[in-house]
């Protein structure tokens, strides 16, 4: 019998009804607990059989609360009465008061972790009453109402909590930049876990940001009392204090949140050796060296996550009236959600002002982080906090990043701004993805969040002089530059040796350069615009001409006219006429080719063609009518487009050089282009056969993926004017053999009008639904292949 007179079977039946009457009803504890006017932790001590026996009118409300009919209702309240104490012998606990002193249960720990039989059965400890736990020093905070996302995160601890006698201890690491929320997710995870965690949900600062993080010894010291451990049976030595630990909470079901941990060694001692008891440890570091733990590494918001969150804490109604300011908003707080925060908090501080208004503050850089501060609530200070705790070299290597153009970068470009070499950057980079202060974009590339990027940059200005920055920049300017018209060269048919790709790929080497030219292309614009402001204009010049064969490969690519603008102004500043020449036509070929602004292209052709006459160079004279030429034909103007590809061409006639026959080929290319477009494609037909078999014979001499490129260009045309007088089998060969030639290239951009063209070939035969399969397995292919592709010049 317990005391008081009701049996625990009493006690049972009703915490049975109970709870099978709540899941009939599909109801939580929250939700019945509200419903009847009972505490949360009333309830679930009523489910768990710690109440022996309710009042009547709590019955009442709890069986109103439920839809309960008649006999249901009476059948509950006879199960509480018969718990209901009817006197209390002497000496004996009051009906529903407290276990057993916590003390004893953990004086009754201490003697077996100091030498008790491991084998004596071991009576299950007292649970720790959640009210005790809440008038703790470590009681949870309280829950945040406008919590939001983290949704695949919570279902992880969800389903981690299910299994009530887990194989392993159950640590939860959850990492992450400053300003994630992570202190908030863990503290949140634990609220909603706390239904199934009766024993008690606890939650620990350990200081790792600060100068002076929290002892283990300490942290455990504060645990134990939090759990009934008098001041006295506190054990002196760390080791002693988490065997303690580790006893009290082997038969628990307890929540435990160390929130902002420094490191593995300070968290090791606080983890359960076995039980229950789910510990949920907070990191800006990902603590590597910890092992056997569920890792949860957050991210920054989706743009949808972040207007919710924005929507919650200021309104929804003012948030839905402005939807493009608030995504421009959640932007500029780089979906991180402790700005996002301050950015709400700021617009319910100033109900009268529009989203707007805020977003064209934050606009300006030099302004955000002073902006994203309200309160308490500030983003600067915590990022200076973990820049604080960097070693020296770590800290130079994080304000250099801000220097990158990009996106994202590799060591390679990070080392060329601190002055490190690669191998030493890349160790350090992965020492600040560690820190938290860092992103690893790839496996070999790294990036820094919008606004760690800006601290990096107001640390660059208060810790860097003038002078150093500027060596800095120009130092890896030089390296990023050489770099670029090293591989730039690889695609000049002067000094290209190899031959083309075979099986379809353009080769190895070539497709390095493509790839680091493509991915690195911030990196060594920015590197030109640094070179032209600082007069380094030689070194403008050179990248540019190493360039320009490259840009045949990415006509779609917008770049070349801020490339060519740029060399051309260098060239201009060096005062070398011929030089300027060169790259004037260039700035020509990249209105007429790539921008379609013909009437621009033309004037620019007229200059170049002028400073190559006045400096007496016919393979600039050359290149400058066929820019012109080709302005002319595209609008329309063949008779003089027709004149000025013929002079070209006398122009390239009396030269021998590679470049001279390249341009031969395309003027003869280009007259074609005007019989057809005339209504002559019968003799425009016959003029391209001539120019293919020119093509395919500098295929033969040179088998470089330029020679490559002419030849398929030739061959597309050839299929046009097939097209024009509707012989579509003949038109379906040639578009055919300029497929192969683009194969040798590496799948350049202007390949994609060679399909579509073919496709209309197999069309007009008939053939659709091949057309159809074809089309639909490029578009996939060249999707796949990113937003460039490669792109034909001339």
């Amino acid at each position: 019998m317990a005391a008081g007179g009701g049996t625990d079977t009493d006690a049972n039946e009703f915490s049975c009804l109970l709870a099978g009457h709540r899941v009939a009803a599909g109801l939580t504890q929250e939700e019945l607990a509200a419903a009847a006017g009972v505490s949360l932790r009333a309830l679930g001590d009523m489910e768990r059989g710690r109440t022996r026996g309710p009042q009547r009118r709590t019955v009442r409300a709890l069986a109103e609360a439920l839809g309960l009919d008649g006999g249901q209702a009476e059948a509950l309240d006879r199960a509480a009465q018969s718990g209901r104490p009817r006197g209390v012998r002497p000496g004996s606990a009051p009906a529903g008061g407290r276990a057993r002193p916590l003390r004893s249960a953990a004086h009754e720990a201490a003697v077996r972790t100091d030498g008790a039989r491991t084998d004596a059965p071991r009576a299950a400890a007292p649970p720790v009453p959640a009210a005790e736990a809440g008038q703790s020093a470590l009681a949870l905070p309280r829950d945040i109402a406008d919590f939001t996302a983290r949704e695949n995160a919570l279902a992880l601890l969800a389903r981690l909590a299910e299994d009530e006698r887990p194989a392993h201890p159950r640590v939860v690491l959850v990492s992450g930049q400053p300003g994630l929320g992570k202190t908030a997710f863990a503290l949140h995870a634990a609220h909603v876990l706390a239904e199934r965690f009766p024993d008690g949900q606890l939650s620990l600062d350990l200081g790792g940001m600060s100068s002076q993080p929290l002892l283990a010894r300490d942290a455990l010291g504060q645990v134990l009392r939090a759990l009934g451990v008098a001041d006295a049976a506190v054990p002196a030595g760390t080791e002693e204090r988490a065997g303690l630990y580790r006893a009290l909470v082997r038969e628990r079901r307890l929540v435990l949140v160390l929130d902002n941990a420094a490191d593995e060694g300070q968290v090791r001692p606080l983890l359960p050796g076995s039980g229950p008891a789910v510990t949920i440890v907070t990191s800006r570091n990902v603590l590597p060296g910890l092992e056997s733990v569920h890792r949860l590494s957050l991210d920054v918001l989706s743009p949808a996550e972040a207007a919710g969150l924005l929507a919650r804490i200021a309104g929804r109604e003012r948030i839905d009236a402005a939807p493009d300011a608030t995504a421009e908003l959640a932007r500029l707080c780089g979906y991180l959600p402790l700005a996002l925060r301050i950015a709400g908090q700021r617009l319910v501080a100033r109900p009268q002002q529009p989203v707007a208004h805020l977003v064209r503050q934050l606009t300006a850089e030099e302004n955000r982080l002073d902006l994203l501060e309200t309160g308490d609530l500030a983003v600067r200070p915590a990022f200076e906090l973990s820049y604080r705790r960097l070693p020296a070299e770590s800290q130079l290597v994080l304000r250099r990043c801000a220097l990158t153009a990009g996106q994202d970068f590799t060591a390679e470009i990070a080392a060329a701004y601190a002055g490190l070499s690669a191998a030493r950057t890349e160790l350090v980079l992965e020492q600040l993805v560690d820190a938290g202060l860092m992103q690893a974009a790839t496996p070999d590339r790294y990036r820094l969040h919008d606004l760690v990027r800006l601290y990096a940059g107001e640390r660059l200005t208060a810790d860097e002089t003038g002078q150093e920055l500027a060596e800095a920049r120009t130092r890896a300017g030089r390296w990023i530059l050489g770099r670029a018209a090293e591989y730039g060269l690889r695609f000049d048919p002067d000094h290209a040796t190899d031959a083309a790709g075979t099986g379809g790929a353009a080769p190895p080497h070539l497709t390095e350069a493509a790839a680091w030219l493509e991915y690195e292309h911030p990196e060594w614009l920015a590197a030109l615009h640094q070179a032209q402001l600082a007069g380094r204009y030689q070194e403008v010049v050179d990248t540019a001409e190493a360039m320009h064969w490259f840009s045949d490969r990415l006509l779609s690519w917008g770049i070349w006219a801020e490339v060519f603008q740029l060399s051309a102004d260098a060239a201009r500043a060096t005062g070398d006429r011929r030089v300027e020449a060169v790259h004037v036509n260039y700035l020509a070929w990249t209105y007429i080719t790539c921008l379609h602004r013909y009437q621009r292209g033309i004037e620019l052709a007229t200059e170049g063609l002028e400073l190559a006459l006045a400096v007496g160079d016919r393979e600039q004279q050359g290149w400058a009518l066929t820019y012109l030429a080709s302005g002319l034909r595209h609008l329309q103007r063949h008779r003089e487009a027709t004149d000025a590809f013929r002079r070209a061409a006398d122009a390239f006639a009396e030269l021998a050089s590679r470049s001279a026959m390249i341009g031969r080929l395309v003027t003869l290319r280009g007259a074609a282009n005007c019989l057809r477009e005339s209504g002559r494609a019968e003799e425009a037909a016959d003029s391209r056969r001539r120019a293919l078999a020119g093509a395919l014979e500098l295929v033969e001499r040179w088998s470089s993926p330029l020679m490559h490129l002419l030849a398929a260009m030739t061959a597309h045309e050839l299929g046009l004017d097939r097209a024009a007088l509707r012989r579509w089998p003949a038109a379906e060969k040639a578009y055919r053999q300029a497929l192969v030639h683009f194969e040798a290239v590496g799948r350049p951009d202007s390949m994609t009008k060679t399909l579509t063209e073919l496709g209309t070939a197999l069309i007009e035969q008939g053939r659709a639904e091949e057309a159809r399969e074809l089309l639909t397995e490029a578009l996939t292919d060249l999707s796949a292949e990113g937003p460039h592709g490669a792109g034909a010049r001339h």
